[in-house]
């Protein structure tokens, strides 16, 4: 079973072109769906089938942190922990982080008009947040992946790496760095 795929955000394409405006009902928006998405793992036992998901709810605060005020930031917090559903705990954990360089040149590649406006002060207040949010994480098993030098679109040999990384992971919190990162 696969997680993760959020249907289009009504709200997004405006959202980077005035992020005040806009926070406060993208990350709601945002909130709702992935709660919407977690509920049903409530109900599984040991037996059931995996389940890989693309988000964890628990770092959905830190979207929240960067582009809330202090009022729309109190209001989120409520919101976040009334909805919060009792998921189990993943297996494991995947960091996929890059540098500011790399994540600019992949939302330019990627193609999508409304992405055009994202700043780098953004993207690099997200990468920041994200770091400091996995150098404490210790939660599950933790997989961090330097994806500078990795294309899983174009080359098949860097996914069957990862794939092998993930196979072999361990407890606690383990770093893949690929050849010539």
């Amino acid at each position: 079973r696969a997680f993760g795929q959020l249907m289009a955000h009504p709200l997004l394409p405006r959202f980077y072109e005035d992020m005040a405006r806009f926070a406060l009902p993208t990350q709601l928006f945002f909130l709702f769906q992935r709660a919407k998405q977690l509920e049903p793992l409530a109900q599984l036992d040991m037996f059931s089938n995996v389940t890989v998901a693309d988000f964890l709810l628990d770092k959905d605060p830190l979207f929240a942190r960067i582009t809330l005020s202090g009022d729309e930031l109190a209001l989120y917090d409520r919101i976040f922990e009334a909805l919060k559903p009792r998921a189990p705990q993943p297996d494991l954990v995947i960091y996929l982080q890059a540098n500011l360089d790399t994540l600019i040149k992949r939302i330019k590649k990627r193609g999508r008009a409304y992405e055009k406006s994202i700043s780098p002060q953004y993207l690099q207040e997200l990468s920041e947040a994200y770091s400091h949010y996995f150098y404490r994480y210790d939660e599950t098993p933790l997989l961090v992946v330097n994806t500078n030098e990795i294309d899983f679109v174009n080359k098949p040999e860097h996914f069957d790496a990862l794939v092998e990384q993930i196979r072999n992971a361990q407890k606690g919190t383990q770093y893949y760095v690929p050849l010539g990162s």
